[in-house]
């Protein structure tokens, strides 16, 4: 297989002449099913809002460092304070065929003079979950990361109690490393934090699979898909 390159001129997965990363620029990143945006609080306070009221129980913000909001009022003020800055950069998602924002997720911890960035501060709505879009977003960002910006590593991190997201990491191609016992606190308990990352000679593998998955003939006429991530991904495998 030929040798690829990333736009920055730098062979994937080969630690020679090492120059850096850049910076994730605040540009959108355009799917089939979905679109991330630079967050925008008046363009996407109110979407947020309605899709996140959706979860009745507030079980989406378990392991995130916020509680639910109670208003929008209260998301605008939340946002404004920590969602605003270079690092975590927020995106928000937009389901392409509603075109509203249904969820948000950063790059953080971005270090382009080592290479490593991290996606986090991911929160998916009940109106995005378990959809090709979410799927979709996590894929977008990945590629950016890799592609677009040249980063030789791309983290995952998470409480070790919060099992959908090893789930999520381990479906979507990330590998665990490792468990950072009593990393942090936070609303008013201990956080075990399992890391999980993608290195960049295993981004090309990857790639292909998500491509695969998400191409329009590997879903029926009801949106339903026909093969699982983890097939396209066990066929790109050595």
């Amino acid at each position: 297989m030929a040798q690829r390159f990333n736009t920055l001129g730098q062979p994937i997965g080969e630690d020679v002449d090492w120059t850096g990363a850049k910076r994730p620029p605040r540009t959108n990143m355009q799917g089939r099913y979905c679109r991330l945006e630079p967050l925008d609080i008046d363009r996407h306070a109110p979407d947020l809002f309605e899709a996140f009221s959706a979860d009745k129980t507030g079980a989406i913000w378990t392991y995130l460092f916020t509680d639910p909001f109670e208003s929008e009022t209260a998301l605008r003020q939340w946002m404004r304070a920590a969602c605003l800055g270079d690092d975590p950069l927020f995106h928000a998602i937009i389901d392409n065929t509603t075109n509203k924002a249904v969820g948000f997720a950063t790059f953080m911890r971005i270090d382009p003079v080592m290479g490593v960035i991290e996606v986090g501060n991911i929160n998916f709505s009940p109106l995005l979950q378990r959809t090709p879009a979410a799927t979709e977003a996590m894929f977008l960002m990945m590629r950016r990361a890799f592609n677009e910006l040249g980063y030789r590593r791309y983290e995952w991190k998470c409480d070790n109690l919060n099992a959908p997201s090893h789930k999520a990491a381990k479906r979507l191609g990330f590998k665990y490393e490792g468990l950072f016992r009593q990393a942090l606190v936070y609303k008013g308990r201990n956080r075990d934090t399992a890391w999980f990352s993608i290195v960049d000679k295993e981004w090309p593998a990857l790639e292909r699979a998500f491509t695969g998955w998400l191409a329009p003939k590997n879903f029926d006429s009801a949106g339903q898909q026909i093969k699982k991530l983890s097939e396209f991904m066990a066929l790109e495998r050595p």
